[in-house]
């Protein structure tokens, strides 16, 4: 993309920027109506609205309704103009979705990923991005922006610097992925992309300071204050599945002790059913253990219990430290939600600080396992019209 060079120029981007804006918060709406929204004068808009039709952002139907004289065209954006995939990296399965513009999802694979080596894994990767461009319908702008979610620390550069759940360290993943499809990949930590499709298309809409807790086989927390995500001074913010919750407790995969996640994550949960008499021998899941609670086993609704209440414990220390609106439990674990809630609201409100229990909500995830997914493609989505326009959330 050329270098601007003119303030003219800047400014006719930023007032492009805002007319689209206005449309996608409005539609449909009139040139006139956006012309009074903005503040913008007629002729700007008019020329404004031209170029993006043009572009195939947005398009007119039949007239509405009229106050008085001709009735006005209307005006539309074009959800879909392109696509966009996201990608949620998961411990034992990949997640991957297509979407439109809007964040609508036109395709969904889920394979499971019975490998942990490097190689093998962009190889599933691979085949399921390829097989979501393969179901991209036809679009003025194709398939423009692949989002990725992944399991670990990534830095500001897109390089994976550790997932030690997948045993991987300092990985090129998003140079590897460009390389192989031609087409923009923007990296990020899952649990940051989960809190990010939270807060656009679930139950985080409406608030503006937000902990995601993204709880699977490890344990990361997205934070969103006043609405954006905060990523700390390199990338590395919400690694608190790896706050000490017991001293001297069980050896973490990250090199440390007594972890967060080695007591209240997916992983916990199934090593310490595991160890239940007549349970260790069969294959286990958190769908067979939910089975089983609900046919009242007395063993697996302990651990439920003993996980839910290091849940509690974990949330607890993180309402104190961020005082959020809003805590949203997510992943895996939001399957057992039935079991996990009770334990959970006995530690809050036993020992969080009256001010903050008060202030804090804590619900399970509205979009289940496609959190991570979604936000992923909703951070490519976002890239895409950043080079057009320096800056847009058109989902806003």
């Amino acid at each position: 993309m050329k270098k601007q060079t003119g303030n003219q120029q800047l400014v006719k981007r930023i007032n492009k920027r805002i007319v689209l804006q206005t449309i996608v918060e409005n539609e449909p709406v009139s040139r006139a109506e956006i012309a009074s929204v903005t503040g913008l004068n007629k002729g700007t808009v008019s020329s404004l609205v031209q170029e993006l039709i043009d572009e195939q952002f947005i398009y007119e139907s039949g007239p509405g309704k009229s106050s008085g004289g001709r009735r006005p065209v209307m005006l539309h954006f074009n959800e879909r103009a392109g696509f966009f995939i996201g990608i949620d990296l998961g411990v034992h399965y990949i997640l991957g979705v297509l979407t439109d513009v809007k964040g609508n999802i036109v395709h969904k694979l889920r394979k499971k990923l019975p490998v942990r080596s490097y190689h093998d894994v962009l190889a599933v990767l691979v085949s399921i991005i390829s097989q979501l461009l393969d179901a991209a319908p036809e679009s003025p702008y194709g398939v423009s922006g692949i989002g990725m979610a992944v399991p670990g620390l990534v830095n500001k550069s897109g390089e994976i610097l550790i997932a030690p759940n997948l045993g991987w360290k300092n990985v090129h993943l998003k140079k590897d992925i460009e390389s192989r499809f031609q087409i923009p990949v923007i990296m990020e930590n899952e649990a940051n992309a989960g809190a990010y499709g939270e807060k656009l298309y679930g139950t985080g809409k409406d608030y503006e300071h937000i902990l995601y807790v993204s709880a699977g086989i490890g344990i990361g927390v997205g934070v969103l204050l006043n609405g954006e995500l905060y990523l700390g001074a390199e990338g590395y913010a919400g690694e608190a599945g790896h706050m000490m919750v017991e001293l001297n407790g069980k050896d973490c995969s990250c090199g440390s002790k007594g972890c967060w996640e080695m007591y209240a994550s997916e992983r916990a949960l199934l090593a310490e059913a595991g160890t239940l008499p007549g349970i260790g021998e069969t294959s286990l899941t958190i769908e067979t253990l939910c089975e089983l609670a609900e046919s009242g086993h007395r063993g697996v609704l302990a651990v439920f219990h003993k996980v839910g209440t290091y849940l509690g414990i974990g949330l607890h220390n993180l309402i104190h430290t961020f005082n959020p609106e809003l805590v949203i439990i997510g992943n895996r674990l939001v399957l057992a939600r039935k079991w996990l809630e009770e334990p959970i609201r006995q530690v809050i409100e036993r020992y969080t600080i009256k001010w903050h229990r008060d202030q804090a909500n804590i619900q399970f995830s509205g979009l289940m396992t496609d959190a991570a997914a979604l936000g992923s493609a909703a951070l490519a989505i976002e890239q895409f019209f950043k080079q057009l326009f320096f800056i847009m959330i058109i989902w806003k």
